[in-house]
């Protein structure tokens, strides 16, 4: 009894302090990222892809298996020698071991073609791992700024409340007409149509990032993104080392491995063979051993069509490699235009618009409480300093993730 009294208070500390961990939980940025990426089933999937390549690649330039004969030669079916394996001479039981031998040409392109595919699964794993922690981050960038853009909207109606529960006074007082008391419940209905737009904002951003991290998207972020500093010209530079760019030189390789393979055809393979004959006891045993030649006759019917077939593919790669990196360099330069565009709109926002903003609002109160202005002055004055301040956010997150997308294009 004694015990199990100790044991009672002792877990319900304990339990106590994991709600309390748990209730303090907060999820990072850079927690986000480490997240998706141990979890993101895509990474997994172009892992064994990658795995598979590797093990695929130990076999490539092996013999192909060695073959196993069994039989009879020479059985005779009539005769006075007829269903017998020892009276004739040439009846023989004979067991052969045969190994074909593709030349050597061939087996090295089968090796640079492996090697060529372990790379080509290479660098989609390192673009898979890039996409995961781009769309993380983004999602959680997304949670962040649909959660401010809320907490803004909560600062106004706290205003609103302020400023209605002074209503009735100053109508009382005959400093208001109570048609303002309506004007002000309107301004109530329209802000909680906004607030459940932005609540709606988040529950969406909340599920894109649960995508990512599980149930750790329901947590409270933690501290304020590091967004990274953008250069232009080095973003441009490094095109040719897109991480969608990248596997398109190992497909490349993999296609000139291809026709290498298909070219060593034209060389002709060989192989071997060595029996063992066992015949009746009044004869000898015998062992035989041949070699086999492959006899490439055809190679402008057969060989040279195929060789041209592959270095044709050997040409299509690489144009859609150049087709994807113009794509890809218009992308950049679209998405470097419009950042620019977007600090200058900030820095002219943050620099001048709230200011003013908040100076209206300030005459419009002040007109209001000198009885020179009326209500709606000051309600549309507010609208527009919130309206302001929300675009900034907007701002804020456009920038933010568009500093993500020109900052993850590289993978390392």
């Amino acid at each position: 009894m004694p015990d199990t009294a100790f044991r009672l208070p002792v877990a319900a500390a304990i339990a106590a302090l994991a709600a309390l961990s748990s209730a303090h939980a907060a999820l990072s940025l850079t927690e986000t990222a480490r997240l998706a990426r141990e979890q993101a089933p895509a990474l997994l999937a172009q892992q064994h892809a990658l795995d598979g390549a590797q093990s695929a690649q130990r076999a490539a330039g092996t013999l192909p298996d060695p073959r196993l004969a069994v039989g009879v030669e020479n059985y005779p079916v009539g005769g006075p020698d007829r269903y017998s394996l020892t009276r004739d001479f040439m009846t023989m039981q004979r067991i052969a071991l045969m190994q074909d031998v593709p030349n050597r040409a061939k087996r090295a392109a089968r090796e640079s073609l492996a090697q060529a595919r372990i790379g080509r699964e290479r660098a989609m794993l390192s673009a898979a791992q890039l996409a995961v922690q781009r769309d993380a981050t983004l999602a959680w960038l997304a949670v962040h700024y649909a959660e401010r853009r809320v907490a803004q909207l909560a600062e106004l109606d706290r205003e609103n409340k302020l400023l209605q529960d002074t209503l009735d006074a100053r109508i009382t007082a005959g400093g208001a007409m109570p048609a303002e008391r309506t004007m002000a419940r309107q301004e109530a209905l329209a802000l909680a149509d906004r607030r459940d737009d932005a609540e709606r904002d988040i529950a969406k951003a909340r599920a894109a990032l649960r995508r990512w991290v599980g149930a750790r998207a329901d947590e409270p972020l933690e501290g304020e993104p590091a967004v990274p500093s953008v250069s232009p010209e080095q973003v441009r530079a490094d095109i040719h080392r897109h991480a969608e760019v990248a596997p398109y030189a190992a497909m490349r390789g993999m296609a000139e491995a291809e026709a290498r393979e298909v070219d060593a055809e034209q060389q002709g393979d060989w192989g071997w063979e060595l029996a063992y004959a066992k015949r009746g006891s009044p004869y000898g045993d015998m062992v035989s051993f041949q070699f086999t030649f492959e006899l490439p006759w055809q190679r402008g019917e057969r060989q040279q069509p195929q060789l041209a077939a592959k270095q044709k593919e050997a040409q299509r790669v690489e144009a859609e490699r150049e087709e994807t990196m113009r794509r890809h360099r218009e992308e950049i330069d679209m998405q470097i235009a419009e950042l620019q565009a977007l600090d200058r709109q900030h820095a002219r926002l943050a620099s001048s618009g709230v200011l003013l903003a908040a100076e209206r609002v300030e005459l419009a109160q002040a007109s209001y409480r000198a009885g020179r202005g009326d209500l709606g002055a000051v309600l549309a004055a507010r609208r527009e300093a919130v309206d302001t301040r929300l675009k900034l956010i907007e701002l804020d997150a456009q920038r933010a993730a568009l500093r993500v997308r020109l900052t993850t294009l590289v993978a390392e």
